[in-house]
C-alpha cells in the first residue's frame, strides 16, 4: 500500500472550509475551444502517465495510521473534467473572477483530489484550462511534470486508444492498520541502521550532526514572533487573485549586470510588491517585519507527492531603492544557502515520520483550531518559484500561450505568491483573503513594474561602464 508521507498528511490536516489546501494552473489556450467531449477524450488516452489520479484516500481505523491511496472503483472522468462559460464579454477580469470562483470549494475527499475545468467563451479567439490539485498529492514540481504529461511538445501529436484500467480492491481495515504500522516499524529500523551506517564515519556524521544544529538553530531564531501587520491573521472563505508576466530575458539581463540569480531577482522584485501593499494599508515599513517561507524543492527523479524543504527570509521593504534592495536579497539568499537551514526542514520532516501519525494529526488540528481564535506570527507569507518547460506546448492542436499558478493561503496567512516560468515568460501571481487583502494584486503588478525598472537600470548602467 502506498501511504502518505506525514508531510503530505499535514496538507489534509491543516485544511479547513475557510482554507483549502489545494494548489492549481490555469492555461491560457489559443484557438478555437475542444469539446468537453475531445477533452475528456484527451486525458482519458494519458491516465495511465498520471495512475495517482485515478486513486482516493482511504483512512486507517482509529487514525492509527497516514491516509493511504487506493483505486476509486467509482472514478468517472466526467466527475472530474468539467466545462464552464466565462461570463460575457469574456475580457481577463471575467476569468479571474470565475476562476476565483472555482478555487473556493474544498475538493470531495471521497473521490480522487483533482479537478480540471474547460473555461470557454473567451475574448480574442482563447479558451483556458484551469488544473486543481490537493497539495497532499503533489508539489508545484511535480505539478509541471503533470502539465508535460497532459499536453504535447508538438501540435500534430498522433491520438492514442485509452489503456484498459481494472481497479484493485481496497484493503480492509484490519489490514490498513498492520501495514501502517510495519510501515511505521520499517521507518524507525531504516532511521536506525542509516544512523548506524553513519557511525562507521564518525568525522562525516559530526560534521553532518552539527550542520543540521547549526541549521536548526538559526530556523528556530528566524522564527521568533514578527511585529503585527495588515497581511497577517485569520482568512475567510474568499480570495482575491491577481496576476501579471514578464520576459525571462529581462530576468538574464538583470541578473548579468547586477548579480544574483534569477531568484534572486524575482524574490527582490515581489519584495517591492510587498512594500508597496503594506503602504497602501498604512504599515509602517521601517517597524514592520515580513518573515516569507521559501519552498525549495529536494525532488529526486519522478517520486510523487511532496518533496520539498524551506528556508526563512525577511523581505527587506524598508528599502526603497530596486538596485540596493536586489543587492541585500541576492546577499540574505546566498547566506541561506549556506547556513544548512533547508537541510535542518528536509531532517524534520523525516523525524516527523517517525513520529505516530495520530500525535501529529491531533497536534495539527489543535493548533489551526488555536490559530482562528490567536493566529501565529511567525511566518508573513510564502513565496514560491517554479521553473516550467521552456519550450513550447500544445492541447488538441491548440498551443498553451500562458501559464499562471496559483497557491492557496493558510490560517494567519493573508497573502501569498506563486511564480512559475514557461516558455520564456515568468507569470507572477498575489492570492489574497478578499476580506482582508482585496488589493493583494498590488504585489504582483508592482514586482513586474519593479522588473522593468531594474532592467531599465542595467541597460543604462552597462550604457555607462567602460
Amino acid at each position: 500500500m502506498d501511504r502518505l508521507s506525514s508531510l503530505d498528511a499535514e496538507f489534509l490536516h491543516i485544511e479547513d472550509a475557510d482554507a483549502p489546501a489545494h494548489i492549481a494552473g490555469l492555461c491560457l489556450m489559443e484557438g478555437p475551444p475542444p469539446s468537453i467531449a475531445q477533452l475528456r477524450r484527451l486525458i482519458s488516452e494519458r491516465m495511465h502517465l498520471i495512475p495517482r489520479y485515478r486513486q482516493r484516500l482511504d483512512g486507517v481505523p482509529l487514525g492509527l495510521g497516514r491516509p493511504t491511496w487506493v483505486d476509486d472503483p467509482d472514478f468517472r472522468l466526467a466527475n472530474h473534467v468539467r466545462r464552464r462559460r466565462v461570463p460575457a464579454p469574456g475580457g481577463p477580469d471575467d476569468l479571474d473572477r470565475l476562476v476565483e470562483s472555482l478555487l473556493e470549494p474544498l475538493l470531495d475527499r471521497s473521490r480522487p483530489l483533482w479537478q480540471l475545468w474547460l473555461l470557454d467563451n473567451l475574448a480574442d479567439d482563447r479558451w483556458a484550462v484551469l488544473g486543481i490539485v490537493h497539495h497532499c498529492l503533489t508539489d508545484g514540481v511535480a505539478g509541471m511534470q503533470l502539465l508535460e504529461a497532459l499536453f504535447d511538445v508538438e501540435p500534430d501529436a498522433p491520438a492514442s486508444a485509452p489503456e484498459p484500467w481494472d481497479p484493485s480492491d481496497a484493503p480492509n481495515g484490519l489490514r490498513r492498520i498492520v501495514d501502517a504500522w510495519t510501515g511505521f516499524a520499517g521507518d524507525l529500523g531504516s532511521w536506525a541502521a542509516g544512523l548506524a551506517g553513519d557511525a562507521t564515519h564518525p568525522l562525516r556524521l559530526a560534521t553532518n550532526l552539527a550542520g543540521q544544529a547549526s541549521g536548526v538553530a538559526r530556523l528556530l531564531s528566524a522564527l521568533r514572533p514578527t511585529p503585527p501587520s495588515s497581511i497577517e491573521g485569520s482568512v475567510g472563505p474568499r480570495r482575491t487573485w491577481g496576476h501579471t508576466s514578464v520576459r525571462l530575458a529581462d530576468i538574464s539581463t538583470i541578473r548579468r549586470q547586477f548579480g544574483g540569480t534569477a531568484n534572486d531577482v524575482l524574490l527582490a522584485a515581489t519584495t517591492a510588491g510587498y512594500r508597496e501593499l503594506l503602504a497602501a494599508h498604512g504599515d509602517d515599513l521601517d517597524c514592520v517585519t515580513i518573515r516569507s517561507a521559501i519552498p525549495v524543492s529536494v525532488r529526486a527523479g519522478e517520486e510523487g507527492g511532496n518533496r520539498v524543504a524551506a528556508m526563512v527570509l525577511d523581505l527587506p521593504v524598508h528599502i526603497a531603492d530596486p538596485v540596493e534592495r536586489l543587492v541585500v536579497v541576492t546577499e540574505q539568499m546566498t547566506a541561506l544557502k549556506a547556513s544548512h537551514e533547508t537541510d535542518a526542514t528536509a531532517a524534520l520532516t523525516h523525524v516527523a515520520d517517525l513520529i505516530p501519525p495520530l500525535v501529529i494529526s491531533t497536534a495539527t488540528r489543535w493548533a489551526i483550531r488555536i490559530q482562528h481564535a490567536a493566529t501565529q506570527r511567525s511566518i508573513t507569507t510564502i513565496v514560491t518559484n517554479v521553473p516550467g518547460p521552456q519550450f513550447p506546448l500544445y492541447s488538441l492542436g491548440r498551443q498553451m500561450v500562458e501559464f499562471v499558478p496559483y497557491l492557496g493561503l493558510s490560517q494567519g496567512i493573508r497573502v501569498i505568491t506563486a511564480i512559475a516560468s514557461y516558455d520564456g515568460r515568468v507569470a507572477i501571481a498575489a492570492t489574497g483573503d478578499a476580506a482582508s487583502v482585496p488589493d493583494a494584486g498590488i504585489v504582483a503588478t508592482v514586482a513586474a513594474r519593479e522588473i522593468s525598472t531594474l532592467r531599465q537600470l542595467a541597460s543604462e548602467t552597462a550604457k555607462r561602464s567602460p
